[in-house]
């Protein structure tokens, strides 16, 4: 076992600030900056491993992963560290790229650092693409509202009903505008709106093929047997967590999710607040959309009886106690006055809670 090195990486698209402490030393042994490219990160490392053992971390931004694969590749052992759970001192009011490596090896030797989880290429690649879908319905939204807001501007609206539903579609087909540059905006607001909803479908379709692949299909049919639980929640699920099993409790899941209540507690007094927001927000999005679901529940749902052809009963007769449990939940808290959006957000807490017992096969 050779000298322990401690490396501290602050990193951007174009370089890489890089701190190394040794062992107590309180001063870095090396302070330098290089290229953020695959041959220099190369170099620098196989140089500085002759000179012992390394641990190295840097904060987990938009440059992904493809650091840490590299470095783990070579031998070198990585940490990705949650950018919210880097401790800083409030007194600091100096930031630069070599101070923020050298606070990143410091809290790597104190053991002060929360690693987040990094998927498998593969998890990588299929999280993009779910995610590709929520930016896709992003832009339609946007696009419909330019439509509603030309059309607004001249006074012009669909009172026949509700908007975007055939009745609609059909009469903007048919609206004709005096100004023919006006029409011409109008014919190309609407094509806008025709392709990204053929995109939405197209996506949807993929996302179909891929729950059903080999190394995705038992976990997301587990998830799909919960109502409000559909392929792409199910799918966005295990591609984010990976392996349920790393949360030791239900309670670690929902504190991940930002689920949980905050608080700011002292002495005698105890202050709840509203939930945390933490971790993973795409997620808990999406487990809110899902908590919707249970203003009612029945078991012998046509769609929901067929998602959950060839489970185990064990598994069925967990996923009804739970439809059961949230639908009451939500009823009661509803009849006590509680905001809805309060009630949702308590669903989707003890839904996820019941989702990785799921997982981890505690459905007994």
């Amino acid at each position: 076992m050779g000298i322990l090195h401690y490396v501290g990486m602050d990193v951007d698209k174009e370089k890489i600030a890089i701190a190394v402490l040794t062992g107590g030393k309180a001063t870095p042994m090396a302070e330098t900056i290089i290229r953020n490219e695959g041959q220099a990160i190369d170099i620098y490392f196989k140089n500085l491993m002759s000179a012992g053992d390394l641990v190295a971390c840097y904060e987990a931004g938009c440059l992904g992963y493809s650091l840490y694969r590299q470095l783990t590749e070579l031998g070198v052992q990585c940490v990705v560290a949650a950018p919210s759970q880097i401790p800083h001192r409030p007194g600091d009011r100096v930031k630069t790229d070599r101070r923020d490596a050298l606070t990143l090896a410091r809290a790597l030797r104190n053991g002060d650092l929360s690693a987040v989880h990094v998927p498998t290429r593969e998890d990588e690649a299929v999280r993009d693409y779910l995610r590709m879908l929520e930016d896709m319905k992003a832009d339609l939204r946007k696009a419909k509202q330019r439509v509603l807001g030309f059309l607004l501007r001249r006074r012009i609206r669909y009172e026949q009903g509700t908007a975007w539903t055939q009745l609609h579609r059909a009469w903007l087909q048919a609206l004709q505008l005096e100004d023919p540059l006006e029409q011409l905006t109008l014919t190309e607001y609407r094509c806008q709106v025709d392709e990204l909803e053929e995109k939405c479908r197209r996506i949807k379709a993929g996302i179909e093929e891929i729950a059903a692949r080999k190394s995705y299909a038992e976990p997301v049919a587990k998830l799909k047997a919960f109502k409000g639980v559909e392929t792409l929640i199910a799918l966005s699920l295990v591609s984010e967590i990976g392996d349920f099993r790393r949360f030791a409790g239900a309670d670690q899941f929902m504190a991940f999710l930002g689920l949980v209540p905050s608080e700011r507690s002292s002495g005698n007094k105890r202050r709840l607040g509203g939930i945390t927001k933490a971790g993973n927000s795409h997620l808990r999005k999406l487990l809110v959309e899902a908590a919707w679901q249970y203003r009612s529940y029945h078991p012998s749902s046509t769609r929901l009886m067929k998602r959950r052809e060839g489970l185990s009963p064990s598994l069925v007769s967990y996923a009804n106690r739970a439809g059961r449990r949230l639908n009451k939940k939500f009823l009661r808290l509803i009849f006590r006055g509680k905001a809805s959006q309060t009630v949702v957000t308590a669903v989707a807490r003890e839904l996820s809670g019941f989702l990785w017992g799921a997982m981890v096969d505690r459905v007994a």
